[in-house]
């Protein structure tokens, strides 16, 4: 029994980086992209994670695991949102089939950019 259930969670997080995979070639633009591959990658890594913490059946093994997919839970999220927001802010393009574009239609990242300001609001030449 204990076997099946790591062939299983082996299975499930090879599905998930799977799906991660081809999204990331299927998707149009780099927003979805960074979407598919922020969120199936991480549920498929925990998963094969879990999977070897339960084949090992260690202490020191199950924390690390742990702290690795805690790691990867806490980190993946945000680095998806930095790289989206500087694609952004960079002007590459939505998907022309896009039906809602937020933050452009706040106006407010898109004057700071075309005036030359930074974030904080500061000038830079």
């Amino acid at each position: 029994m204990h076997e099946n259930i790591v062939v299983f969670m082996m299975g499930a997080g090879t599905f998930f980086i799977l799906v991660a995979a081809i999204g990331v070639v299927r998707m149009p633009d780099i927003y979805m992209r960074l979407s598919a591959a922020s969120k199936a990658s991480t549920l498929g890594a925990s998963f094969i994670l879990a999977a070897v913490a339960l084949f090992f059946d260690s202490t020191p093994v199950s924390g690390k695991v742990i702290a690795i997919i805690s790691f990867t839970l806490l980190t993946a999220p945000i680095a998806a949102h930095m790289l989206g927001r500087a694609a952004y802010l960079s002007g590459t393009p939505l998907w022309e089939k896009s039906v809602c574009d937020e933050l452009g239609a706040a106006g407010e990242w898109d004057k700071r950019v075309k005036e030359g300001c930074s974030a904080s609001g500061d000038k830079h030449d």
